[in-house]
């Protein structure tokens, strides 16, 4: 017989949108929680800045554009 997890709260991620579902060490704040990974944790300040969904500064055009 398969093992199969119990129906669990899901999140969307704020920095990439995609879903997360409840993990055990998120049960005291999980109504805190916002970010599907420690990499959205770190690019959330980056994101979309440049325009092109890569994060970062934007990247100053050629002279006269």
């Amino acid at each position: 017989m398969a093992h199969h997890k119990p129906t669990l709260p899901t999140k969307t991620c704020a920095v990439c949108g995609r879903p997360f579902a409840w993990r055990r060490k998120w049960a005291r704040d999980w109504e805190s929680v916002r970010y599907c990974s420690e990499r959205c944790r770190r690019a959330k300040g980056s994101a979309g800045r440049r325009g092109d969904g890569r994060g970062g500064a934007a990247q100053p055009g050629p002279p006269g554009a």
